[in-house]
């Protein structure tokens, strides 16, 4: 039951964002021709970080990242002991991937708004809920973990 609601919120989020949008944009835009397969690294290394932090949700979190199936605990192993939102900067690797693998600018715009898209996320809902949610857990994982490796 949990299994089939973490499938259904990675499919629903990360994977209609990081995979199936930029995939129809390539088609629909006639970018289906690989331009720089060095490109395909960021994307490769973006999906495997994706997938690490989806399984550490399920596993250590006791959850999904959907909303309507939270983490039951703060997440703060693996990726997440570099920065605070390794999932986002995992999407917008995977974006700069495409991007960059079939010379897309479209995409790399596409990139640049789901950055900011994710960081306004973060800093105006995430946060101020997981500080209510976790409180001094959270704030001792604040002061320890940058929120974007910086």
């Amino acid at each position: 039951h949990m299994f089939l609601r973490a499938l259904i919120a990675f499919i629903a989020m990360p994977g209609m964002v990081a995979l199936v949008i930029p995939s129809l944009w390539l088609w629909r835009s006639g970018h289906t021709r690989l331009a720089h397969p060095l490109g395909l690294v960021p994307l490769i290394v973006g999906l495997v970080a994706l997938l690490w932090c989806v399984r550490d949700f399920y596993v250590r979190g006791k959850g999904t990242l959907a909303p309507w199936a939270p983490t039951q605990r703060l997440v703060i192993v693996g990726l997440y002991r570099l920065t605070r939102n390794p999932m986002y900067v995992a999407v917008v690797t995977i974006l700069l991937g495409w991007a960059a693998a079939f010379g897309s600018k479209g995409l790399l715009g596409y990139a640049a708004v789901i950055a900011l898209a994710f960081h306004l996320r973060v800093v105006l809902g995430e946060e101020p809920w997981l500080a209510r949610t976790h409180g001094a857990e959270w704030e001792e994982y604040v002061r320890r973990v940058p929120r974007w490796f910086w």
